[in-house]
């Protein structure tokens, strides 16, 4: 069974360089018979937290990460942050929906930066949800320039697809043994239902 890996597209802006570097990933996934979903906080923004999730798209969201068994979390850099539609993403997202995942971090820059991001989300996402970030990461630098085309344009936008592939290996390495781990875990004991 193919495994299922769901991107989400931190930035909030639509027709995004993060959306872009998604579907990217995606159709690379997809190439190592992978299912694959995009969430695009730009196309669809969830309301600041909190907020009734009746009327917006996180019902549709949620489904989407349960049924995921592994993701892609991309955060454009932004005053050296992660975007602020991803940290509310990161509020609406508990364990139902992330606990024991492995997820793949990727930072997207217009310059040489992205690493910031991704480090603030390492430090200050994971402790209620309880989301897996691996310690592999990729970092998107001079996002404009590359994986714009099927061919790379140069040697930097080759360096990066290779990073790229290598990255995404990993997080499949990590999906296929983790595999089933969070319906194995017991969640029954209300004192241990938030991270410490």
């Amino acid at each position: 069974m193919s495994l299922n890996i769901v991107l989400v597209a931190g930035s909030s802006r639509s027709d995004s360089q993060t959306a872009k570097v998604a579907a990217y990933l995606a159709a690379r996934l997809q190439q190592r018979d992978a299912q694959t979903q995009i969430i695009d906080l730009g196309r669809n923004a969830l309301p600041l937290w909190p907020a009734d999730a009746a009327h917006d798209h996180w019902p549709a969201m949620a489904e989407q990460l349960k049924g995921a068994d592994a993701l892609v979390v991309l955060s454009p850099e932004w005053n050296g942050m992660a975007s602020p539609a991803l940290k509310n993403f990161f509020l609406y997202a508990g364990r139902a929906e992330l606990a024991h995942k492995p997820a793949l971090l990727v930072g997207v820059s217009s310059g040489q930066g992205g690493a910031y991001p991704l480090s603030e989300l390492r430090a200050s996402s994971y402790k209620n949800c309880r989301i897996c970030f691996i310690p592999e990461q990729l970092i998107v630098r001079q996002v404009e320039a590359v994986l714009n085309d099927v061919q790379a344009a140069d040697g930097d936008d080759q360096r990066i697809r290779l990073r790229a592939d290598w990255a995404l290996e990993v997080l499949l390495e990590y999906a296929e043994a983790l595999r089933g781990l969070p319906q194995r875990i017991d969640w029954s004991e209300p004192q241990f239902g938030n991270g410490m």
